[in-house]
């Protein structure tokens, strides 16, 4: 069963006009033009995406700020479940919401993952979207430990719950080491979701090229647990950089070589090697969304 994810809020975000910039990111929408995440929501909706994620991504002090998130936290993660919630009323097909529960403490940055702090702010952005969502999307997470803590956090919640990691981009040699930011290895992630009860294992804001072969150790490590997970992508259109880049040190410069046509050649080997879950992260706009509708929908 294929089902098709939205592609990438913060760039929709910017290119419809919305207030955008380091360090608030999509967050600065949610604050000063809510209506334009409602617009970016209902684009991916057009385009045929079949779930769409919360616009929390960047609820966190790491964009945002301790004394805004202290203050707003709560109302800007409830106002992100809000508006997604509200996007997809009078659609003629249903839509799913998605929980976004981003990393805490920047993105590719693993080593800056506070455990002491984690519970109290995933309790915030929870608490904020439990109204609206139907599933729970932790994404673009960079090693294992976050997974648990996100766990830990949904305690006995019920709904589904995704778990999407970031894996290193291609290194000064253009090898593709396939592996968690932390260093962790695809394995060992399918054993984190497991344990944490997730449904779905997934790999987002990554290069696409090395997409493909994270869903097949992916794959051979769920058969070897005789487990079942959904798998699923969906890739950004960074140009690739270091994988020591430091998150909110500017905003990236973008791909000329993945338009639609290319993005969906590239999904329709991840859809070959097992996922059903697939969509576009940073630059992956609506245009993407829409070829993929097209492209893997004859697949099938």
């Amino acid at each position: 069963m294929l089902t098709l994810l939205d592609g990438g809020l913060g760039r929709e975000l910017k290119r419809l006009g919305a207030p955008f910039r380091q360090p608030e990111w999509s967050a600065l929408a949610l604050m000063e033009a809510p209506e334009c995440v409602t617009q970016a929501h209902q684009a991916f909706i057009q385009a045929g995406a079949e779930v769409i994620t919360t616009n929390a991504y960047a609820v966190v002090p790491f964009h945002i700020g301790e004394e805004c998130f202290e203050e707003r936290g709560l109302a800007l993660a409830t106002l992100a479940g809000k508006l997604a919630r509200e996007s997809t009323a009078s659609q003629p097909q249903p839509v799913v919401v998605a929980g976004s529960l981003p990393p805490l403490f920047g993105s590719y940055q693993p080593e800056l993952f506070d455990a002491q702090r984690a519970p109290a702010l995933l309790k915030t952005l929870i608490e904020g979207q439990a109204p609206y969502v139907d599933v729970w999307l932790a994404e673009t997470l960079g090693a294992t430990e976050e997974a648990a803590a996100v766990a830990q956090a949904l305690a006995d919640d019920t709904r589904p719950r995704w778990f999407s990691f970031t894996l290193k981009d291609a290194d000064e040699h253009g090898a593709l080491p396939c592996e968690l930011r932390s260093g962790e290895s695809i394995a060992t992630a399918v054993n984190a979701v497991l344990a944490a009860q997730g449904e779905a294992l997934l790999f987002n804001c990554s290069q696409a090229e090395v997409m493909e072969e994270a869903l097949r150790q992916a794959a051979a490590a769920v058969a070897e647990q005789g487990a079942s997970l959904r798998l699923g992508v969906y890739a950004n259109s960074f140009v690739p950089q270091s994988n020591r880049m430091a998150a909110n040190s500017g905003v990236s410069d973008m791909r000329d070589d993945l338009g639609p046509e290319a993005y969906a050649a590239f999904a329709q080997r991840w859809q070959a090697a097992g996922a059903s879950l697939i969509g576009g992260c940073c630059g992956i706009g609506p245009e993407h969304i829409q070829q993929l509708a097209q492209a893997l929908r004859q697949s099938v």
